[in-house]
């Protein structure tokens, strides 16, 4: 599942690099001799971004990734170019906030989800952008990326879908503002501190409308190549001792400000079934 990308703020530290596979008794030792290549977007805040005063590419996933493997190098494309890339084994990994959906467990191997969230629509303060039932988004025009899940199911809502390709949140939510776009359905812990970066904006999340999918009930996780069954074990062992010793959830506060490696309480209007 796509999630729009959000690019803002904040001068962010760089955690410690672990190697992977990390194991017991504090060692750490590189499965390969050559870095990963991993793709990622560098346009999604908080997951995968560059710093504005550094220009460095950092983010949740991204330090998640550091933490995992010794050697990485990063190769920023839009999400259907990065899960293409891990097909084609032109990169090992793929990091950016992806559900593990069931649709992606057929193609890829996934690790165990090391986030975990629900859904949020943005509209526009004044009206609501007219939507205060999931009815009232027939008709409307929902910005996402194409091919994603979100906008699979604003169409299915019977939204009229203005997609972009791998921009930053600041097009995303002007758009809204001006009425060229209606909504914006997306991950709620991204759409969140997206408004919070954008100082005086003219837009809300609607609070009564949170919901999930059948694609995304399983959090996010790191793609690797279907098969690849020895990255996999490495990597989820890696993310069993930074789970353990306290890693991710400090990359979690760090980057979204709460705890998202456990469940969220709260209340969920609607589960879809995007078909």
């Amino acid at each position: 599942m796509r999630r729009i990308k959000f690019r803002w703020l904040m001068l962010l530290g760089v955690f410690a690099v672990l190697g992977l596979v990390i194991t017991g008794c504090g060692q750490k030792k590189s499965a390969d001799k050559g870095p990963l290549t991993v793709a990622t977007s560098g346009t999604l805040y908080p997951t995968s971004f560059h710093d504005q005063k550094t220009n460095k590419l950092t983010g949740f996933d991204v330090e998640v990734v550091r933490a995992v493997a010794k050697k990485v190098d990063f190769k920023e494309m839009n999400v259907d170019g990065q899960e293409t890339a891990v097909k084609t084994g032109k990169a090992d990994m793929a990091a950016n906030d992806f559900s593990v959906s069931p649709q992606r467990q057929k193609e890829f191997a996934l690790s165990t989800p090391y986030k975990h969230s629900f859904n949020s629509i943005i509209v526009r303060k004044k009206g609501d952008s007219g939507i205060h039932s999931w009815a009232d988004i027939k008709g409307k025009k929902a910005a996402g990326e194409a091919g994603t899940d979100y906008q699979r199911l604003a169409k299915q809502l019977g939204a009229k879908t203005v997609n972009y390709n791998n921009v930053s949140n600041d097009v995303y939510l002007r758009d809204v503002e001006s009425g060229k776009t209606d909504l914006i359905m997306n991950d709620y812990y991204l759409q969140k501190l997206a408004l919070a970066a954008v100082p005086n904006n003219t837009l809300k999340i609607m609070p009564n409308m949170y919901f999930r999918t059948n694609e995304d009930g399983k959090g996010v996780g790191i793609l690797m190549k279907k098969g690849n069954t020895k990255l996999q074990k490495q990597v989820n062992k890696a993310l069993k001792e930074l789970k353990k010793d306290g890693t991710l959830k400090k990359l979690s506060e760090k980057y979204y400000h709460a705890d998202v490696t456990k469940q969220p309480h709260v209340h969920i209007s609607k589960t879809f079934t995007i078909k």
